[in-house]
């Protein structure tokens, strides 16, 4: 998300994360491919997908609640020492005064007194009562508000709309006093994503709007009640600072007649008393004071709001945590609030029943967990409490439209959570989480879809502004985050339906790849199943076999990937996406037949493989289809006999020239070679024509090139005679005996096995027996050079790595059906024939 953007808006569009345009590099992959071992090592980022990597979490930061806890802190000071004044009056007034001196009282202080205590008495009432009405009050935009002398300020007409108010409610209290239990309904808002969000239907009333009375229902509300007492307590507090200093200024305290013992102290039982009582009114009414001076000119409130980055509709939040803080220093301890913090305030609200509440919580925890500043303490604090991760899983299954925005909330946090491999094990441990995830993906296309499900989605589908393609989005970066562990990735495809659900979001039609007006949400959508796809093929053990038998089972995985290989040239991040799924599906022989047997897959990958210079076919395009021929022809024999058909020779050899294309190009060349059979030996003579560019390359490259060349020499060289061999050596200028040179220097240079040409030693021993096998002369070449005791050394050095012609991680598949020590044994004979027969 960017600056605190929802991930959907009400259309359904999806604003992608900046840090997608970071990672584009992701999904094309790196240099390693299948042909080579890859470390399991996992290159795992630790940090959520929203650290901005050019904004490092700055440690032992301030939380901007701070100041709010500590402004409670300061109030409560105030409140307590006011309202310990206060009871010390009291008991001062009713055990000295009114106890001791009521019949010698001067009637005029009877009554002060008296009055000021009733005043003192309402005031702490209304105290006592105010912030649990103000707590009530603070549920949407309209009802919360700190009340303030602006509350009145700015609203001139509140009396008239008072009255109004009145009489349009008497009709309506009527008719709701009938029931002792009524639901409460509450009217469908625009725009369903807003903080005045309502259920449409509830058990239980709305606390702002509880009416007390059945008549002036505008005044008992529970939002006008804490105004109300507010008021209360301001009139009471300035009537008593206005009566204790009338009598301590005019000091009329009544005459003392000499003698009389009885009203000798009562003058300054009375002096004291008003300087309680004007004490603790002053107290109150400095508090009130420094509450307006901070929250109506300093606008505290905005200040911590801004900071949070929570937006307009996060004045609630902001409002109610600070409530909150402020009973609990009034309450208990003065130090009490200080232990709050907006992240606990927001988990706690998850598991209320009240869905306001429940998306206060989880609107702050979605903006704290993609802000840069809180992000890993918020995702610690919710990945350590397995209770809050299992309530955001729950959400997940929330379908009334109602409750769209909690949902996709809860589905922004999860992903978020998901980019930390430890939080990512938490999420898919909980009991039925993989089930919650997958109801995140809508599609219209699936087979299997249940009634029970047909029925939600057209509850759902009622709602017009409902974001599906937003929901499909989440659940997939979800899935994508949890796939970078093993385990997670057999739990996914062990879910049943999820597969099916991710592979039909693959679907991209003609008019999907070629409209630029479509919403880019959609192709955003085909890409992230693609990616998802492409990570559980790629799984690596027993795990991965099972996968990717499940996902080349399913009937539209390979038809959906030749749409977008058809018409895709605008999309080749697609294209690239789909080939490496084929590259990886083809690891099982069954997925291979599979594939080859869909009709136009692999026409469609040779139309990319030579789409020379084409701007809608990149280089890393045309490379992964190249890997994905390859791939298909390894073992192969109807896939052989398929691109035979497609009359591609020619081209393929002509590919050998282009510094793009060789590799791949070598390597289909050298498989239909390999595994065409014998039937088709005659098809394949024109493969003899790559011979000089072939030598060329062996004598000339080195690593990757010089594998697959020499591993192609190895084949190509079979369909040639004696005669046609000289030849091909002619042409390029190239001795037998430079050839010779060449093979050792080879075993010479790659004393070891290398995990970059894993196969270049096996394949220049076979080039070497088949130089020996096809001119003997080449057997004394190559004795002369040593090639005897670079045998024995390849003998000491062989290793598992050398036994494979394709690798799934780090574990070797397609083993070769003679092994590296057979073919030295072969190639020791030779020379040994070779020393029997010298004179």
């Amino acid at each position: 998300m960017d600056g605190g953007k929802p991930v959907g808006d009400g259309d359904g569009s999806i604003c992608l994360q900046v840090v997608e345009l970071r990672r584009l590099s992701e999904t094309y992959g790196s240099s390693a491919t299948i042909f080579e071992p890859r470390s399991s090592i996992e290159k795992r980022d630790s940090t959520t997908t929203s650290a901005s990597p050019t904004t490092p979490t700055t440690p032992g930061i301030h939380a901007p609640e701070q100041k709010l806890t500590l402004f409670a802190l300061r109030l409560a000071v105030f409140e307590k020492a006011a309202t310990g004044l206060g009871t010390l009056g009291f008991i001062w007034a009713t055990v000295v005064l009114l106890g001791g001196f009521a019949i010698t009282l001067d009637p005029t202080d009877f009554w002060f007194i008296t009055v000021i205590l009733l005043i003192e008495g309402t005031r702490i009432f209304s105290r006592s009562h105010e912030l649990e009405w103000q707590h009530q009050a603070t549920w949407s935009i309209a009802d919360a508000g700190i009340n303030s002398f602006r509350a009145i300020r700015s609203s001139s007409h509140f009396v008239i709309e008072a009255v109004k108010s009145l009489f349009r409610s008497i009709s309506l209290v009527r008719k709701q006093s009938q029931h002792s239990r009524e639901l409460t309904g509450s009217c469908h808002s625009a725009n369903a994503r807003n903080w005045d969000y309502r259920r449409n239907t509830t058990r239980t009333w709305t606390s702002s709007d509880v009416p007390i009375l059945p008549y002036a229902r505008w005044v008992f509300l529970s939002r006008n009640v804490s105004k109300l007492l507010y008021w209360l307590q301001l009139a009471s507090a300035t009537a008593c600072v206005a009566l204790s200093l009338m009598k301590l200024i005019i000091h009329n305290y009544g005459e003392v007649a000499k003698g009389d013992t009885d009203k000798r102290n009562r003058r300054a039982a009375l002096t004291i008393f008003y300087a309680l009582a004007l004490a603790e009114a002053l107290l109150f009414l400095t508090e009130k004071a420094y509450w307006e001076w901070k929250v109506i000119y300093y606008r505290l409130l905005e200040e911590v709001n801004r900071e949070c980055e929570l937006g307009p509709s996060g004045m609630i939040s902001i409002r109610r945590f600070f409530y909150d803080a402020y009973s609990k220093c009034v309450n208990g301890s003065i130090f009490d609030g200080l232990k709050m913090d907006l992240v606990a305030f927001a988990m706690d609200l998850l598991d209320s029943n009240s869905p306001d509440e429940q998306l206060i919580g989880v609107q702050i925890l979605r903006q704290f967990s993609m802000n840069g500043r809180f992000s890993d303490d918020t995702l610690q604090k919710i990945g350590t409490n397995i209770s809050v991760i299992e309530r955001l899983v729950e959400m997940l299954n929330w379908k009334d439209p109602q409750e769209e925005a909690i949902r996709r909330s809860a589905a922004e946090i999860l992903s978020e959570l998901a980019g930390k491999k430890q939080n990512s094990l938490r999420v898919a441990g909980i009991s039925g989480a993989m089930e919650s995830i997958s109801s995140l993906l809508q599609t219209n296309r699936s087979s299997n879809t249940t009634a029970d499900e047909i029925g939600e989605k057209k509850i759902i589908t009622d709602h017009a502004h409902y974001g599906f393609w937003t929901f499909n989005h989440l659940g997939l970066l979800i899935l994508k985050k949890l796939a970078h562990d093993h385990d997670n990735c057999g739990k996914i495809g062990n879910t049943r339906g999820l597969l099916p659900k991710i592979i039909d979001l693959t679907h991209a039609g003609e008019r999907m790849l070629n409209d630029e007006s479509l919403a880019h949400s959609q192709i955003l959508t085909v890409k992230r199943s693609l990616q998802v796809v492409k990570m559980l093929a790629s799984t690596t053990g027993a795990t991965g076999s099972h996968l990717r038998r499940e996902i080349s089972e399913v009937v539209f995985t390979i038809s959906n990937i030749r749409d977008i290989l058809r018409h895709g040239e605008k999309h080749p991040i697609l294209q690239k996406l789909s080939i490496e799924i084929l590259t990886n599906l083809a690891l099982e022989a069954d997925a291979t037949e599979r594939i080859g047997g869909t009709g136009g897959i692999l026409k469609e990958l040779f139309n990319i493989f030579f789409n020379h210079g084409a701007p809608e076919s990149p280089n890393h395009v045309k490379t992964a289809a190249g890997e994905a021929l390859a791939m298909l022809a390894l073992e192969s024999r109807s896939n052989c006999h398929r691109i035979l058909k497609l009359k591609v020779l020619e081209k393929l050899v002509e590919a050998l020239e282009d510094p793009l294309l060789r590799v791949n190009a070598a390597r289909i060349l050298r498989n239909l070679c390999a595994y065409s059979g014998p039937d088709c030996f005659s098809r394949l003579k024109e493969v003899t024509a790559s011979v000089p560019t072939v030598l060329k390359a062996i004598r000339s490259e080195e690593n990757k090139l010089q594998e697959v060349m020499v591993g192609l020499a190895a084949e190509v060289f079979k369909f040639l005679t004696s005669e046609e061999s000289s030849i091909m050596f002619e042409r390029p200028g190239i001795k037998e005996a430079e050839l010779a040179s060449t093979i050792l220097q080879i075993l010479q240079k790659y004393e070891k096995p290398s995990t970059k040409v894993p196969r270049i030693r096996r394949f220049a021993i076979e080039l070497a027996i088949w130089m020996m096998r096809q001119n003997r002369a080449n057997v004394h070449i190559l004795r002369d050079l040593g090639l005897e005791k670079e045998l024995e050394h390849v003998l000491e050095t062989t290793a598992e790595l050398e036994s494979f012609n394709i690798f799934s991680g780090t574990v070797g598949l397609s083993r070769h059906s003679t092994t590296i020590h057979s073919l030295i044994e072969t190639a020791l004979k030779l020379l040994a024939e070779s020393n029997i027969s010298t004179p």
